[in-house]
Parts: C-alpha cells; structure tokens; sequence
C-alpha cells in the first residue's frame, strides 16, 4: 500500500485530528496562532499522527479519543521542530522558510514552549494516565536525544552506537509513543502493545536514517531542505561515521576537519568518499534492516487493511525520496 493509499485509508480519522489541531492551536496571541499555524500547516506528512490512527484502527479500537491522541502527538514533533530550526540555525523546511527565518529565534522558542506546553493541557482531556505517563516519558526521551545531539556535533569520534543512540531517543521515542498509544486506547494486552510499540520504534529509526542518508544524495528541490546541511552543522551521521571509520591519512583527516569545523566548503570531496566507501549501501541495509525487524512485530495483529497500511509504511520509510 503506497502513501496515498495510506492517507486515503485514515482520511476521515485525520479530519478529525486537524479540527482538535485548529481547536487547540487557538490563542489570544496573535503571534503564537499565526506562527503556529505556519509550521502545523507547511506541508509535513503527519506520519507520526497516521501512525497513531492506524495502530488503533488495526487493534480494533472504535472510538474518537484517537484523534486527540494523534493531535498531541503532532503537537509535540511541531515544537520540537522549532526548537531544531533554533539550535541547527536552519533557514529551510519542507521547502518554505523556517519559523525561525522569519519570526527570529526568540519567537521559535516561546512558541514552540507554548504548543507543547498545550499538548498537556489536551493529555489531561484525554483523562487516560497512561497516556499522560507515555507521552511525558516520551517528552522527557526526545529532550534527552536533543541533548545527546547536540554533544555529538563537532565530534569526530562519535561512534555509530552514540549516534544510534541519538535517533532512537530524539526520533524513534515519538514513533514508539504514537503506536503504542493506539493500542493502548483500544485495551490491547501487553503482548500487542509492546510490540505496537516495538513496530514505532524500529520504523522511527529507519525513516531517521534514511533521512540522514538523503542529505547526501538527495537535490535541494526534493528534499525541501539544504543539502549537507547536517555537514554543514558538523552532525556526524551514519554515512559519514562509516565513511571516516573506513578512511585513512588524508581522506579521514579532511572528514574530521569537517566534521570538527562544519561547513560545506569541501561538500563535494566528502560526497566523493561516502560513495567510494560504500557508506550509503550500509546506511540502506541499516534502514533496510529497521524496516524488516518493523514488519515482523506487527504480525501479531489480526489481518485487516489498517495493518496493511502498517506494514506499507515501512516500505515508504525507506523508499520516499523527501
């Protein structure tokens, strides 16, 4: 099942996510509702959100509590990405300018302090502990990965574990959260949540990688964002790690020197040896490797084309070109 059959799938479920976003996103503030609108709006494909849906859907839940779920759980990944914009000095999303860009970097952060601090105002409407326990935890993981992150950068001796360490806390966690959380609302047994939340994990992880990969091989106008703009803030991620663990002499020098510095003055030469190492085909069999241990925890539902759409996710994971 491709992407748009996915959408198509959820399309009523997810008009219901995007009225609690406009109920919730309301403020007195003009500022807050304007930039927050502009972020929520441009352009992302609310995955985390389909993926609450359906994991809920595929459990057999009938409800409508999903949908605020779903909402929060975009609410969180929308104020993440301003405080990102903030710290990566991004000037480019999704092919629009950053939040930051325009409205400077004081406006970001409070915004974003504001949507999250309003995703647990709707936790509480849930009026589910459980929900509120996983999404704090979650909360707590991601802010952890950010700090993770930001210890990495502009270190060259960053190791794949570190690294690996880092998406699965700042990415993956929020994954994990929305699919477990969808069969936790339709009372699923511990078995089935555990390996919902198994099945996040794992297919948060190979859309990451293959995030980092595309900023290597991707053009700006697919990516909707700068290209090398992980080099340029000197992230060691996995094609470069592999790339400068399988160097020598001058080659590993120059890939520490960029990493160490940033910068995407030797871009091009970099590029030259992540392809002459083969760090892209490991990186793929990576994320290849996250897809298929995501697929394989999902059998345990009951055959139904919302675990269809699951399991069509991974593919998209790992094949999407943005």
């Amino acid at each position: 099942m491709d992407f748009k059959s996915v959408q198509n799938l959820v399309s009523e479920d997810m008009d219901g996510v995007n009225a609690a976003i406009r109920q919730y996103l309301h403020s007195d503030v003009a500022l807050i509702s304007e930039m927050a609108n502009y972020i929520i709006n441009s352009g992302g494909k609310r995955l985390r959100p389909i993926l609450a849906i359906l994991c809920a859907r595929a459990c057999g839940y009938s409800g409508n509590q999903h949908c605020l779920v779903a909402a929060i759980i975009e609410f969180i990944h929308t104020a993440t990405l301003l405080h990102d914009d903030v710290v990566d000095e991004s000037s480019l999303r999704r092919g629009n300018e950053t939040a930051n860009a325009i409205w400077g970097n004081e406006s970001s952060v409070l915004v974003g302090d504001f949507v999250f601090s309003r995703s647990f105002e709707m936790m509480v409407d849930v009026g589910e502990m459980r929900v509120m326990e996983i999404l704090s935890r979650a909360s707590n993981t991601i802010a952890e990965g950010e700090v993770m992150q930001l210890l990495n950068c502009n270190d060259p001796d960053t190791t794949e574990n570190r690294y690996m360490m880092v998406i699965q806390s700042k990415t993956a966690k929020l994954f994990e959260a929305a699919c477990q959380l969808g069969a936790i609302l339709a009372g699923e047994s511990k078995e089935v949540e555990q390996a919902c939340a198994a099945y996040g994990r794992h297919i948060g992880t190979a859309f990451q990688l293959k995030d980092d990969l595309l900023d290597y091989q991707a053009s700006s106008e697919e990516m909707g964002k700068n290209i090398g703009d992980d080099l340029a803030e000197g992230k060691p991620t996995l094609p470069l790690i592999y790339a400068l663990k399988n160097s020598t002499g001058e080659t590993a020098q120059m890939i520490r020197d960029a990493i160490i510095n940033g910068g995407k003055e030797q871009l091009q030469e970099i590029l030259q040896v992540i392809e002459a190492t083969d760090a892209i085909t490991y990186t793929e069999k990576s994320a290849n490797q996250q897809a298929y241990i995501a697929r394989q925890k999902i059998e345990i539902l009951p055959s139904n084309p919302y675990r269809d759409a699951l399991l069509g996710l991974t593919d998209f994971a790992i094949s999407r070109v943005t």
